[in-house]
């Protein structure tokens, strides 16, 4: 008996002792109940749930873009659904592949595992990339990018706990220009996994992991001449110059022009650059990326029957493209602005495809981004701000001179990669050197540094606790089998890179903060200001389909986006 009961039905007998009177006690009628739904019925079941990433998108491109955006994309998604406005990362760092399988997932690579786009193994001696498997071989393409799969992803996402949840009868499809933005956000269990290989091909691959044979219908889209088509295109301004006032002059030296062409400036002519940039690898960096991928999305649902019955499907969808062009041009030109208003525009598309295809109101559909993205160093200088680049090979030498100095002669850095140290345990073990001393040493040689603003030993990050803070963020991307023995924070606004474009990858706000942005069935209309991370996306969409979150998820739900009708 519960003590609320226990008071409840014990209150008489209480009343009569206190009297001091012989009353005989009654048990009261329990009160009428309102009965309460915990599992939304069939009918009441998201059809589809659509889960679109934008690769690089920082969360200011919203409300910096939002005047020249239309009614039907990014305008809709907020309007009629909730926009959680500081929703960052949790962890660093930010890149693209740890960004996909943490939104979907829940979980930050301290346990997905994926702690980069590549790291480095030190049982392998080499470095690997997120989704390579020589085990499983390419589908439709069976060269360099096509022996892709998620194994090494550590943990069950969404995918996963939708196909649990529906005893395997909803399709899981993952879309994307890239790989790992196909591959890890639809899981180990998905039907399919589509990418795009370009160069001279301009096809959607997969690989034996999913399927043995690519279906008819994409083996259609690759003999058709959709790629030659948008290769044909010229990439002009969408609006009038003048209208692009949030962003600098056309010509600028912050900036990479395409090979072939002496300034970056439109237009761009896609069919006389493309020889000197890969074939059609050159869509990639255009907003024709982007529609290339819608328009396959849309075959996807077409083809598959997505949302057609009454078990839940999930298509993730990653526009590429943007990481692309913002790597190239930077987050101030009007390349990559205009790639954000032809995106809308993209948006919008998709949004009445799924109205008419699946049904307004029977779909639910997330928008968030991987990372964003550093202003480019250079253009911050001619400005008089602070950032600078950074090269670690100085570092290094200075490390093993001051480690030779102490220890005497010898190789003792065995690799830097993704910014962390890793330690030549042979050399250590051989001359019989306490890890935790020579790992404390190579952090106070660092600290010293240009360019470096924080430094942190592997064991402390696996053997303290950091509730928040920057080294709360750095243990959350640290996993203690694959990362380094000491790990770096660069000073704000560092990178290592050229002087034309950016980069990402740091745990400061212009990579961490992306959108949150959902609408459609089950979802309130509203905003909050109150803190949230893309750890939180996954489980507060598996709250409003009434199933599992996944394994290893660390987010936490989001009352205040779940409609409660």
């Amino acid at each position: 008996m519960n003590l609320l009961k226990y008071f409840i039905l014990g209150l008489p007998l209480l009343l009569a002792c206190d009297s001091g009177k012989e009353t005989v006690a009654t048990t009261p009628t329990p009160p009428q109940r309102k009965e309460i739904t915990v599992i939304p019925n069939k009918s009441n079941k998201v059809k589809l749930v659509v889960g679109v990433t934008v690769d690089q998108m920082r969360y200011d491109y919203l409300t910096r873009f939002w005047d020249d955006f239309g009614n039907d994309g990014f305008k809709r998604i907020i309007n009629e659904g909730f926009n959680c406005r500081q929703n960052h990362f949790p962890y660093a760092p930010t890149y693209t592949g740890p960004g996909h399988a943490a939104i979907f997932s829940g979980t930050t690579p301290s346990f997905h595992g994926i702690i980069g786009n590549n790291w480095y193994r030190r049982d392998l001696k080499r470095e690997v990339y997120c989704t390579e498997d020589s085990l499983v071989q390419g589908v439709g393409y069976y060269g360099p990018g096509s022996q892709m799969s998620p194994r090494n992803l550590k943990v069950t996402n969404l995918g996963d706990q939708i196909k649990l949840a529906t005893q395997f009868r909803g399709k899981v499809i993952g879309v994307s220009l890239k790989d790992r933005g196909a591959i890890l956000p639809a899981g180990r269990a998905a039907d399919a996994a589509y990418w795009w290989i370009g160069k001279d091909m301009g096809h959607w691959i997969t690989s034996d992991y999913y399927m043995d044979k690519v279906p008819e219908w994409v083996k259609l889209y690759n003999r058709s001449d959709a790629a030659e088509k948008m290769l044909a295109g010229n990439w002009q301004l969408m609006k009038p110059v003048q209208t692009y006032d949030e962003s600098t002059t056309d010509n600028t030296p912050f900036e990479s022009p395409f090979q072939g062409k002496l300034q970056p400036t439109f237009p761009y002519d896609m069919a006389a650059l493309s020889p000197q940039n890969g074939g059609f690898d050159i869509l990639k960096a255009t907003p024709y990326g982007n529609t290339i991928v819608l328009d396959f999305a849309k075959l996807v649902v077409e083809n598959e029957g997505l949302g057609q019955d009454d078990h839940t499907d999930l298509l993730t969808v990653s526009f590429s493209s943007p990481d692309y062009v913002g790597h190239q041009f930077g987050p101030q030109s009007m390349e990559a602005q205009d790639l954000f208003l032809r995106l809308d525009r993209d948006l919008g598309e998709l949004l009445k495809y799924l109205d008419e295809k699946v049904g307004e109101g029977e779909y639910l559909l997330f928008l968030s981004a991987d990372h964003g993205a550093a202003q480019v160093p250079s253009y911050l200088q001619s400005h008089k701000m602070a950032p600078d680049y950074w090269n670690p090979a100085i570092l290094e030498e200075k490390i093993e001179q001051k480690l030779d100095e102490k220890f005497g002669t010898g190789d003792y850095l065995e690799k830097y990669s993704n910014d962390q140290i890793f330690l030549n345990y042979e050399t250590i073990d051989r001359k019989n050197l306490d890890i935790k001393e020579v790992s404390e040493m190579v952090v106070s040689i660092c600290i010293e540094f240009d360019g470096v603003a924080k430094a942190i030993t592997g064991i402390d990050l696996a053997t303290h606790h950091f509730s928040n803070g920057i080294f709360s963020k750095l243990q959350m991307g640290y996993s203690q089998k694959s990362s380094g023995d000491v790990v770096l924070l660069l000073e704000p606004g560092w990178v290592s890179y050229g002087r034309q474009g950016t980069t990402h990858g740091s745990a400061y706000p212009y990579d961490t903060h992306v959108p949150f942005l959902i609408t459609g069935k089950g979802v309130n209309q509203g905003e909050t200001y109150e803190a949230t991370h893309v750890t939180d996306i996954v489980p507060t969409v598996c709250a409003i389909l009434g199933i599992q979150a996944p394994n290893a998820c660390v987010g936490r739900v989001v009352p205040e986006i779940i409609a409660n009708d």
